[in-house]
Order: structure tokens, then sequence, then C-alpha cells
């Protein structure tokens, strides 16, 4: 324990017993505290300020800091009934539990904030009399809304006495512990370590709180959404057994994408989830709450339903997924129309569900493997973004750019991979058939072995397969039927967050990946449909185990691709200094496929020579939006930005992950672009000292344009004739001053007074440029430099 951690467990155990005399002063002026119903019907006076006046300010100065599990005290303020539920003590993020903890998921693990209430989570509202005094003095939100209008935020570059460290400790005090916290911290009240908010906004904010925080009702739907979840939920929730497993299926893949109905027309859309239900369409939705999606529903029939999402969209959950007439008849096809016969359902034991090539084995594997290919950019942003917002531990397992490619399902669905599939479904099982309770090592020794059973036995089919003249050339790889652009993805990591986008973006990658059905699946039911995040240490730890296993196969997938006498030299390369047990393994995993390519190497630089192979094969469905083309700026000026992509070294450690850049042209045309810095690794394959694994002389920048990733780290203003200044800053990095420099010229810092405009400025401009795909970005990460 640290010192300043010590310190403040100390303080609060102090005031733990002034605590319940603060209970009592605050019951005797005020009354005794007791949910309050705060939500007015839409059309109301009380509705209509709340939506017009309030829930801005909330959404673009609170919810960019307190949305998801990665929230603040788990304040979520994304919805009003986060809003309501409060804070609490409990930590999502604890890689040290021995055992599992109780979930604590909004709209999923309690239904009413009094049973939240129960559960250990504190009001940020007055929940004593409602008077206008009692809500401004025995409200949190209020006091830490008027303590930083006391206290503003020293006016200075870096801010001292404030920790904005992803794992910083938190402190989290209830409305009896405040005057404590205020007399400790004056300087953080809220919004933390941030500008304070306008006047206008400020007073709009207490003029609220005072008169209760009444809030919203969700809008209805409209008659053309109701028509559409109507047909969706028809189409869901037919009782043949063709359907009902389809159903299942969809589900378990789609459960935390937010759905949208492009077909109405609407610029901005609303966006749905879907979820389990024990009623059927027509009747009021009943959740079943799960740990996973695949959980025992304890019901005879699960219903799958269609509801509104209930939160204001932020981007480090945001996955969009069109429901459209051709998607719907692709399904079809797939699904309904396919010849084939279900049986029976499967189970819902954790042994059976767990496993999707055992639960799913009736459903035609080219179907499934169609349905996660097709929109395969969501695919991989569940594994990304996931269920948990912050993901180090999953995280840590990929390297910094890669891209992506699929084999052509067409090409390799003949009946005996999938009856290879079946065959080995022993040897596909997955580490969360464990649940969220797990012994890492006892269990790592059988799943390591189970493994290793599963890619001999892969090689062995794979050399009889390709042993008659016929070899792996670039036809495997899928084109995406030629208009698909989902056929090649790039990958960014961002230390514990990543970002998933379509094409082949930046300079060739180190590594990539070629995927087929059964590793995109595995992947899927490893890191999202299995993945607990309030799951124990084990689970989590075997589970980022386990991912060593799946990356280096779809690794050997693309190895395979190039000339026999490269394949291991070239693995070998991207995991200097690693474990002699990977060693090991890589030669079993490498060596036994010893087929030749059956293209054509003119050079060399092989990898290189297939990469071009790749993006002319691919080139119809390649995207160019990400490109240094088409900006609004000189040609001279985009050039020059272009170098920021050749820019390699050392120095770029002093960079932070991600910047956004935002540049006024000569024309006075104002657009956004990314900096991303790629961590160069040694071996992405140590789980616990990745500082030791580190290769910085490697680390490069990717310049893209438009907004890339969900928590920038710094922001900058650049006018057009300050690019090649910029450039040369960057370029010129070799201290963690050159970078404060660079800052001090072209920085919008967390302590700017024009930190917030600046703020709605980007937000306005991603929004208009890409609306499907906006999402309030976060400050959990941005930088105090």
């Amino acid at each position: 324990m640290n010192v300043r951690t010590l310190i403040l467990t100390i303080g609060f155990t102090i005031i733990a017993g002034c605590a319940t005399y603060a209970s009592y002063n605050y019951d005797e002026l005020y009354g005794k505290q007791e949910v309050r119903d705060r939500i007015a019907q839409r059309g109301t006076t009380q509705a209509d300020f709340y939506i017009q006046e309030v829930k801005p300010i909330i959404d673009k100065r609170c919810v960019v800091c307190h949305a998801c599990y990665d929230a603040p005290c788990q304040l979520k303020l994304s919805s009003e009934a986060g809003t309501d539920r409060g804070a609490t003590t409990q930590l999502v993020y604890d890689g040290t539990r021995l055992v599992a903890t109780n979930p604590t998921r909004l709209f999923e693990d309690a239904q009413t904030t009094q049973q939240w209430r129960e559960k250990g989570f504190n009001p940020v509202l007055n929940e004593r009399a409602q008077t206008p005094e009692a809500n401004w003095q025995a409200g949190l939100m209020a006091r830490l809304l008027d303590q930083k209008e006391k206290h503003p935020l020293p006016q200075v570059d870096q801010l001292n006495g404030f920790d904005f460290s992803i794992y910083r400790e938190q402190v989290c005090p209830t409305i009896e512990e405040y005057d404590y916290y205020e007399k400790r911290f004056p300087e953080w009240g809220m919004p933390f370590g941030m500008p304070n908010l306008d006047k206008k906004q400020y007073k709009t904010l207490k003029l609220w709180l005072k008169d209760g925080a009444i809030m919203a009702a969700p809008p209805p739907l409209t008659d053309s959404e109701q028509q559409y979840v109507d047909k969706y939920e028809a189409f869901l929730n037919k009782s043949d057994l063709k359907s009902q497993l389809m159903a299942r299926y969809i589900f378990e893949h789609l459960f935390l994408s937010h759905l949208y109905f492009p077909e109405i027309g609407a610029e901005r859309p609303r966006f749905f989830n879907l979820v389990r239900s024990k009623t059927p369409p027509g009747e009021p939705v009943v959740r079943i709450p799960t740990r996973r999606p695949y959980g025992d529903p304890g019901v005879k029939r699960v219903y799958y339903r269609i509801i509104p999402d209930p939160e204001t969209i932020v981007d480090k959950t945001h996955m969009p997924f069109a429901l459209h007439e051709e998607r719907l008849n692709k399904w079809k096809d797939w699904f309904i129309n396919a010849s084939y016969t279900v049986t029976q359902l499967p189970s819902y034991e954790p042994d059976v569900a767990a496993n999707p090539m055992t639960a799913f084995t009736e459903l035609p594997v080219n179907s499934r493997y169609r349905f996660m290919i097709d929109n395969a950019q969501n695919t991989i942003l569940a594994f990304i973004k996931g269920p948990v917002c912050r993901g180090q531990l999953a995280l840590n397992v990929i390297n910094d750019r890669f891209f992506v490619f699929f084999f052509d399902p067409e090409k390799v669905d003949i009946p005996e991979v999938n009856d290879f599939y079946r065959e080995q479904a022993k040897n596909l099982k997955l580490p969360s058939e464990l649940q969220s309770n797990a012994l890492p090592i006892v269990n790592w020794v059988q799943f390591s072995r189970q493994q290793a059973r599963f890619l001999e036995a892969k090689s062995v089919f794979l050399n009889k397969m390709f042993k008659d003249g016929t070899h792996l050339d670039l036809d495997l790889i899928w084109d995406g039927d030629g208009h698909n652009p989902n056929a090649a993805l790039t990958i960014f990591r961002h230390v514990d967050s990543a970002s998933v986008v379509r094409g082949m973006i930046g300079n060739p990658t180190k590594t990539a990946w070629v995927l087929d059905y059964e590793l995109i699946e595995r992947i899927h039911y490893l890191l999202v449909a299995g993945f607990d995040v309030y799951g124990n240490f084990g689970h989590q730890l075997i589970t980022r185990m386990f991912m060593d296993f799946l990356r280096m196969e779809g690794e050997s997938n693309f190895i395979q691709f190039l000339p026999q006498d490269m394949r291991h030299k070239e693995m070998s390369s991207w995991y200097k200094n690693q474990s002699p047990q990977l060693s090991t393994f890589l030669q079993r995993n490498v060596k036994p496929f010893n087929q030749p390519t059956e293209i054509k190497y003119k050079t060399d630089t092989p990898k290189k020579e297939l990469y071009g192979m790749l993006r002319k094969k691919l080139s119809p469905i390649l995207t160019t939006r990400y490109n240094i083309v088409n900006t609004g700026l000189d040609k001279k000026s985009e050039h020059q930005l272009r170098k920021i992509n050749k820019i390699v070294g050392k120095g770029l450690i002093y960079v932070p992950q991600i910047i956004m850049i935002m540049i006024s042209g000569d024309s006075g045309e104002e657009s956004v672009f990314t900096m991303l810095h790629n961590n160069a690794h040694l071996n992405v394959s140590s789980l616990f000292d990745e500082a030791r694994n580190r290769d910085p002389k490697h680390d490069s920048l990717t310049l893209v344009k438009g907004t890339l990733g969900s928590y920038p780290a710094a922001y900058l203003y650049v006018k057009e004739k300050d690019i090649p200044e910029l450039v040369e800053r960057l370029q010129t990095i070799r201290s963690n001053d050159d970078y404060v420099k660079l800052l001090d010229k072209f920085a919008i810092r967390r302590t700017s007074p024009d930190f917030w405009s600046f703020s709605d400025k980007v937000h306005h401009w991603y929004r208009q440029s890409q609306p499907i795909e906006f999402g309030l970005l976060d400050y959990n990460r941005f930088e105090n430099r």
C-alpha cells in the first residue's frame, strides 16, 4: 500500500464513525433518506427542461468521464437510471480477486433504484426532503458542482495534487463523508481535473438540482421504429427448432451491438439492444439476467426482444450493426432455407453452452462463418471493445497494429472441413466452461495440452488436404465477394483499449492474422461471450493465457502463405526473447505444415510482397476514408502530414497513444485527424512484464483522417501554415521536454479555458462526418502534461 493510499484509508476510517453522526445530522435537518421518483412524462415542463437544457450539459461535461464500467466509482451518468443509482466503492476491475464478485450491470442486475441501494450503491442526488435547500445541501452532485465553483482550477499548464492514472485509488465519498472530502481535496470538485462549467451551465444544473433533479421518461417508438422492431422480433421468435437455434446463435453474437434500422432514413438513427426476455413479443419485456449470454435462462422458452438503448451513446462501447432487408435475406438463406435438420436444442450446461463447436453443431458451419465475417468489423470490435471497456489483461496479448484477413468461406466449405471440426469438438473446448472461478495453473496445463492436440491434428489434416499438388494461394483469401469492405481489417491497440477499422491502414505491419471459422468463433466465445469481468483472478488469467494460443494460430495461418524456408524464421522474429516453452510451441505450431505455397515470390522480402499482392487482390473493397487525401488542405500540406507515417524511433516513447488534431485550413475549413502511437514489442507473450518486452527503437506513428479511438490523451489545434513545424517537432522528439514544448505550441490542455469549447467542436465535427459511428469520446486517459 503506497503512502497516498494509506493516508486516504486512515482518513476515511477516521470519518467512518463520524459518518453515522453526520447521517443523523442530515436526518434531523432534512428527514430520512428514501428513494424518490424522478421521472416525468414527456411533454411536461420539467421533462422538457431536462431534455432541452440539462441532458446536453450532462452528456458533454459528465458522461465523457462517467460511462461504462470504467466510470469512477461506477457512477454512470449516461442514463437516467444510472444517475439515480449513484456510486459505490466496489471495484469492477480487480485482477487480484480470489472469488468472483457479484456483477453490477445497470439494467440487468437490479431493476430499481431501491434494489441498487441494497447492493451498496449510494445516491448522488438528495433523497431526503425535496426542498430546494435540502436538494442543494444534501445532494452529493450538487455539493461537488458547488465545490468546483468555489475552487476553480489554477491557471497552470500541469496540475499538482491530481492523480489521473487509470488505476488510481478511487475516492467515493457519500454525502455523509463529503465535508471531510471537501476539506481534504478542495480542488477535487466536478468536473474532476477539468475546467469549470461556464456560468450558464452551472446555473442550469443548479436550478435543476434544487428543483429535485427531475428527469424524463424515454421517448416512445415512432410508428416506423415499431414496425421494424415487430418485423425482426417476429423473425427471431418463430417456434420451429431451426428458428430457435438460429435466434440463440444470433443473440450470443449480437448481445453487445447497437442495432439500428437504416431503411428508416434518419440521419442519426436510434439504437437498440437485443435482449433475452421471459415474455413474447407484444408483452412488456422481462429481461433474463445471466452472467453470460448463454447462461441458463431458467425458463422453458426464451424470447429475443429488441429494445431501445437507454443510454447516451459513447464511443468506447459503440458497435453499430445495421438491420436491413439485405441482411435479413442473408440470414434466411444461411439459417432457414439451408438444407439441414435440427433434432434438438442444445443444453445450457456450461460444458455445452460455452463451446460453440458443441452447442451449434447442427447449424451449417458455412452459415455460421458467413454470419461472423459478413460484418467482421463488428465481430472483431466485440473482441476489442467487448463487455469491459478497459482490458489490458486481454489486450496485452496482441500487437499494437496488425492486419486481419479471412479464409474464403466458399473455398473451405467442404464436407472434410466440417467433419474435422466435429471430430475435434473435445479439443476445441474453451476455458470459459470453467465459469467465473478458475484455478489457473491446473486448468492451464489441461487446456494447453488440449490445444496442442488440436494443432497437431490440424497440421495432419492440412498436410493431407494439400498433398496432391494443390497448395495454398491467394484464392483462399476472402475478397469480400467483391463488395464487402469487411474482408480486410486493421487493429490498433492503445495499451488498454483498441480500435478496429476496415481496410489495410498505414504501412505494412509486422504481423497479421488469417482467420477461419473455428478461430474467429473460439475467440468470440473466449473474449466476449465467455469472459466475465467480475470473475476471479484465475478466470481472467487463464483467458489471457489461452488467447496467446489463438493469436499464434491466426499468425500461423498467415505465415503459411510465405515460402517454406521463411515461415519459422519470420514467426520467430515476432517472438524474440520468448520462454523456452513458447519456443517449443512455435516449432510444433509452424513446422508440421510442410507444404509449399503456390504463390510465386520475386523478391527477397516476401512478406512485403505478400502484403502488396493482398492489397491488389482486395483493392475493390479497401477503404480510402482514412488516407491523407481530399482533406480540404493544400496538396503540399497533405504531403507534409503523410511524413508523420514515416516517423520511427525511441523518441516516440514520450508521445501518448492517441492524439486528436484539429487543423484549421487556409480555406477556413476545420478538419480532425488522429495520430496513433504504435508501441513495438520484442514479443507479446509475457503476461506481467510487458515493459521488458518493449522495443521502442521500432515505435512508429500512424496518422489518419477523422477520429479513431475512444480515449484521446491530447488535443492539438494547428493552423495549416504551421503543419511543417508540427511535423518537424514530431520528427525531433528526443525527450519529454521536447514533447511538452510541442504541447506548449499546439495543445489544448485539460487546464485550458478553451478546453470545453474545443471538446464541443471535436464532437460536432465527429458527429457531422461520421454520424453512424459517432459516440462521445472519453477523457479518463486525457493527460496532464
